[in-house]
């Protein structure tokens, strides 16, 4: 089905895996597309509860590829259609579409992760790296400038102090800064990040309700940007309405008082109540 990652899903847990190892897993327009519709898997198959994703070989991602030379990045994004006449960001797109997801994602940060292999990672829920991991925002060192939505998510990923001192310098991270400032949870060896990431999608996948955590993903994720805690309000006073009526919540409770693991029915693709119905706006898809 694809060329340049691979897609498995065992356990509840889908795995994206960046597979262009002999490129150091460098971005392309193909991987764009693919990841793309990795996650329209991801969300529209209701087995999946979690979403994991790695590298192949020694890298995560070492960003665009740069087989073009000087001609780069001259046409300003991807092949998709523009959006006013502006070519759309490549990376935009994917970062766009992670954040959009209804599973939680989860980066397991196995190699070098620079440009786009850095910030397409900034939507994910949750970022592991292991100890052999590199991370760059080299984009003024290339004479170009943050891509992939990377000027809203990462001064809230890591400040906005620390994404001015990274973004200016364009000078490498080390795994241990990573984990310091926030950027990453938690720091593995090799052998063992891809274990650590799965331990942490076994835990959502056998104690959440599947609903409540697309719901809560979206809310988290969107609150970044309100302006006031009335639209939260709003919002969550929309989903305990929704959610406290539905048999999730009777199982939720039910579960506990009986002492037994719970069983969640309602399914993401098709139960998913709409906290946010002044949310879309056509001019920004």
């Amino acid at each position: 089905m694809f060329s340049q990652i691979n897609y498995v899903v065992s356990d509840h847990v889908a795995t994206i895996t960046l597979n262009r190892p002999e490129k150091l897993n460098a971005f392309t327009n193909t991987m764009l597309h693919e990841l793309i519709a990795a996650f329209d898997l991801s969300d529209a198959d209701d087995d999946v509860r979690a979403v994991i994703v790695t590298g192949a070989g020694r890298a995560f991602c070492a960003g665009a590829d740069l087989s073009a030379g000087e001609e780069t990045f001259s046409r300003g994004g991807s092949d998709v259609p523009g959006l006013k006449d502006v070519p759309r960001d490549g990376g935009g797109l994917v970062s766009l579409r992670i954040f959009e997801s209804l599973k939680p994602v989860i980066g397991a940060i196995n190699g070098a992760a620079v440009g786009v292999g850095v910030t397409m990672t900034l939507p994910m829920d949750i970022r592991l790296a292991s100890d052999s991991a590199k991370f760059g925002f080299v984009f003024a060192r290339r004479g170009i400038v943050t891509e992939a939505c990377s000027s809203w998510f990462l001064p809230r990923v890591v400040g906005i102090s620390r994404a001015t001192e990274w973004v200016f310098t364009g000078r490498m991270i080390s795994p241990q800064e990573a984990n310091d400032a926030g950027l990453v949870r938690s720091v593995h060896s090799g052998d063992d990040l891809l274990g650590a990431a799965q331990v942490l999608a076994k835990e959502i996948v056998e104690n959440t309700a599947p609903v409540s955590v697309a719901l809560s993903r979206q809310m988290l994720w969107r609150m970044l940007g309100a302006s006031h805690p009335m639209e939260a309000h709003r919002a969550e006073s929309r989903g305990i309405l929704q959610r406290g009526k539905s048999v999730d919540a009777r199982e939720g409770v039910m579960s506990f008082l009986e002492k037994r693991a719970a069983n969640f029915t309602m399914k993401v693709s098709t139960e998913m109540p709409n906290l946010f119905p002044d949310w879309q706006d056509p001019e920004f898809r």
